[in-house]
């Protein structure tokens, strides 16, 4: 086989550092851009954060030198920015409730099994036991692999009969229903703490014995076979009702006070009746070079020295790896306020009291047309960002909704649909609740025709329960 030689000529793009710090920057929502922010710092000894400044009577030198490398003549190269970066100033950080650490699951049924008087082993059985109760506080494993992870992992020998007796000892603890196997047993332990009363012995024995048809509610059923009137089984439904599902969700296992509290990228106020947006830079640290590597980089400039003048080099590449991430900073900061100010124009009517019925359908496309930017970069700025408004705190993906004409031709968002199609839910007779059917009816009679499948697929995504499972006794 020949070889031989020959030329082609391709057009290709490639990002700019610029550009790649950007798109990484986009996405982050403010919380987790401080720590971006942060990071850099460390990471990269020409940025320091900038610090207050020095009141009247102060000592000058003690202020950050402002200087231009474009005093530097011997190297073109070299960007002519200035080296003292001003950056917008930070907005004190709102109030928000006391965050206060609980006590963990774990470490709470810890301390009651110190209590018992149990021997080591057996304590070591139970601890295990405990620590393999899942955050809502039942025993989602089998005995049997219990057994088995516990020597293999801890080196315990058990049984399945110690096992279920440690476990037996646990479903005494607080809270009642702790250990439980399944959302049955987990009712019937909860049992043992309430007075007694005709109330709470029907309850307890529509759990124990017509469990299944109290789940699919089929309570003409259980009235029929218990021999109860309507009264009698509203009253046992009542003590029921107030029974915990979850045991293990009434004791947090978090410590992380970031999770408790959403800090919003935008604010929205009404300013003489309109929408005004800005925002908020809160614990987003202002940048300035360090007056130290700009020494090395003013006395390197006249230099011969090798050594100083590798100092220098590596001084101009922390400057411009510097300069690339405040300007994406600065490029974000923009692009997000672009993107945002255009969704509130796009919305207005919505954002001057919160009516969902001012939602226009709006999507992607329809912002990226608008701001002139791409779709995947709208993607980056609605996701995981929330604005506060006036009504409320909501992420920007609330806003975006598919849309479909009514009977007058109008187009409505989805949003509006699912809004109507709640209320007809909300005001429906609960002892005949409606059916998909009966919804596509009264739906069509509002100016909004859907086919059945459509409802069904609303209902299910607002988390209604079909009419059966929605049945109660009033």
């Amino acid at each position: 086989m020949a070889l031989k030689l020959s030329q082609e000529l391709k057009q290709t793009q490639r990002l700019s550092p610029l550009q790649i710090q950007t798109i990484k920057l986009l996405e982050l929502p403010v919380q987790d851009l401080e720590q971006r922010i942060r990071k850099e710092i460390e990471e990269n000894p020409v940025l320091d954060e900038e610090q207050p400044r020095q009141e009247e009577g102060q000592d000058d030198d003690a202020q950050p030198r402002q200087v231009s490398l474009s005093d530097y003549k011997e190297d073109d190269s070299v960007p002519s920015y200035k080296l003292h970066i001003s950056n917008q100033g930070r907005d004190a950080l709102p109030e928000y409730n006391t965050f206060s650490v609980k006590d963990s699951f774990t470490q709470s049924l810890m301390d009651q099994l110190g209590f018992r008087n149990i021997d080591e082993h057996q304590r070591a059985v139970a601890a295990f036991v405990i620590g393999s109760l899942d955050e809502d506080g039942y025993l989602r494993r089998d005995l049997e692999s219990l057994v088995d992870d516990m020597a293999f992992r801890a080196g315990i020998d058990s049984s399945e009969e110690e096992v279920l007796q440690m476990l037996k000892l646990i479903q005494e603890f607080e809270p009642a229903g702790v250990g439980a196997r399944d959302l049955r047993e987990c009712l019937l332990l909860q049992f043992r703490n309430l007075s007694p009363s005709p109330a709470v012995e029907n309850a307890h024995r529509i759990v124990k014995d017509f469990f299944p048809d109290f789940t699919a509610k089929h309570f003409q059923k259980i009235m029929q076979r218990l021999n109860l009137s309507q009264e009698d089984m509203k009253a046992a439904m009542g003590k029921i009702l107030k029974l915990n599902p979850s045991p293990g969700g009434g004791i947090d296992d978090s410590y992380n006070d970031q999770a408790q509290q959403i800090v919003p990228d935008f604010v929205l106020e009404l300013e003489n009746g309109e929408p005004k947006l800005s925002m908020p830079r809160f614990n987003i640290p202002e940048l300035r070079v360090n007056k130290k590597y700009a020494d090395i980089l003013m006395e390197a400039a006249g230099s011969n020295e090798r050594s100083k003048k590798e100092a220098a080099a590596f001084v101009k590449q922390k400057l411009d790896s510097a300069k690339w991430f405040v300007e994406a900073i600065k490029q974000r900061h923009n692009t997000l306020m672009t993107t945002m100010q255009d969704i509130v124009d796009f919305q207005h009517d919505y954002f001057i009291d919160g009516d969902e019925s001012n939602l226009r359908p709006m999507v992607l496309k329809d912002i990226a047309e608008v701001t002139g930017f791409d779709i995947s970069t709208i993607s980056r700025v609605v996701n995981s960002k929330y604005i506060e408004t006036h009504f409320g705190i909501y992420s920007l993906k609330y806003f975006f909704s598919e849309g479909m004409e009514n009977a007058d031709g109008e187009e409505v968002s989805t949003r509006e649909l699912k809004k109507a199609l709640q209320e007809l839910v909300d005001s429906e007779d609960k002892n005949k609740p409606l059916t998909d059917d009966e919804l596509v009816m009264l739906m069509t009679e509002k100016g909004y025709k859907l086919a059945r499948r459509t409802v069904a697929k609303y209902r299910d995504q607002l988390n209604i329960p079909k009419a059966r499972l929605r049945k109660e006794l009033v």
